[in-house]
């Protein structure tokens, strides 16, 4: 009698085209029996009913029957995904003897350079019967999809990944429970951008979202222009930087040549994250002007990046292949020699997602940025 978990079995012999059924509830102590037969159907009934009028509202009406339901599953799918995640990394090191600032021996503990982390929160998972843990540039793209059916986790959910006692002291985001430290695609800026703008336009602005969130970013793009720049040419790379596997080589380990693997897809994301802070920077400076110099340097960084991947005049070791019209990876070698990497994936497609419009009026109020 001891453990955490306990299950009831129940062995049940339904005929062809036959229907069982078994009534469960969760009770304080001894459930009384009336807690069954009409009750039990009645409660049923009336929150199937709560559901119905939920899902009415928010399904646009345009939607076709079949299409309702594919919609109503869709985020059913979403809210049934998530799950309360408490991973206390202080103690899991301890319990290893592999925590650093204790002396710990153990080696090849994965994560011991996040002593710091404790998480404790209803987390939005990938898919919690099958991979309980959550990833963080997934959960950007789920808070999106669950903005529809519940606003306030939506944003809650950005800012854990953003808090301290998530974030890495230098700060970098956590990718996944199996090792923090890989690298995924930048997108929480992204998504921060795309929540605040929704309830803007359902007439409820939150702009002390976005100037928290803005400041969790901050640290995040410094790590990556920091850690992830290694000759400081603005050129960018990491590991899973988008739909998993798409390179020559695993992107998360060692060259097996030796030297530097310069990603168009890392770098593009880079620049569409800088577009990103720009954006919020500048949405910022109109309720306090002290923005608009930090958009400036963000501004920097987009045409910095740009020209990393594209110089003046032909380049053999340049992202951009004028004469094929795509991008490519770029292998630098440790002789210096540097060569594009001719394989056609969405690596080379991904630089067409760092694109960003702003409106002229966006731009002329703000003469400093102008000039």
């Amino acid at each position: 009698k001891t453990g955490t978990k306990a299950a009831a079995l129940y062995v049940l012999e339904v005929p062809g085209g036959g229907v069982a059924f078994v009534q469960l509830r969760l009770a304080k102590g001894q459930a009384a029996g009336s807690s069954f037969g009409a009750p039990f159907e009645e409660a049923l009934r009336q929150r199937i009913l709560d559901a119905d009028e939920f899902y009415e509202r928010i399904t646009p009406q345009s939607l076709r029957e079949d299409e309702r339901r594919v919609h109503r599953q869709a985020l059913a799918g979403m809210l049934w995904t998530k799950q309360y995640y408490y991973f206390d990394l202080d103690r899991w090191l301890k319990e290893h003897k592999a925590h650093p600032l204790l002396g710990g021996a153990g080696r090849g503990v994965r994560n011991a350079e996040w002593f710091h982390m404790l998480n404790g929160d209803v987390i939005s998972m990938p898919d919690k019967w099958e991979y309980p843990w959550y990833a963080a540039w997934d959960l950007a793209f789920h808070t999106i999809a669950l903005s529809l059916v519940d606003f306030d986790f939506a944003k809650e959910q950005l800012l854990l990944m953003l808090r301290s006692l998530y974030s890495h002291p230098n700060g970098q985001m956590p990718a996944y429970e199996w090792n923090f430290s890989d690298v995924n695609p930048p997108v929480h800026a992204w998504a921060t951008l795309f929540l605040y703008k929704m309830e803007k336009n359902l007439g409820r602005e939150d702009i002390q979202f976005l100037e928290r969130s803005f400041q969790g970013l901050m640290l995040n793009f410094n790590w990556w222009v920091n850690r992830k720049d290694p000759q400081g040419k603005n050129v960018f790379a990491g590991g899973f930087l988008g739909l998993d596997n798409i390179g020559v080589f695993d992107r998360s380990a060692p060259l097996p040549t030796g030297g530097s693997l310069e990603q168009a897809d890392g770098t593009a994301w880079m620049a569409f994250y800088a577009q990103n802070m720009l954006e919020m920077a500048l949405t910022l400076s109109d309720h306090d002007p002290v923005y608009e110099e930090v958009a400036f340097k963000f501004l920097e960084n987009v045409i910095w990046i740009n020209y990393a991947m594209d110089k003046v005049g032909e380049h053999g070791d340049d992202m951009w292949d004028e004469e094929d019209g795509f991008y490519y990876d770029v292998l630098r070698l440790p002789s210096g020699e540097a060569f594009r990497l001719k394989v056609r994936s969405m690596v080379g497609l991904l630089p067409l997602c760092a694109s960003t419009v702003f409106e002229e009026a966006s731009v002329t109020r703000h003469p400093k940025l102008l000039e």
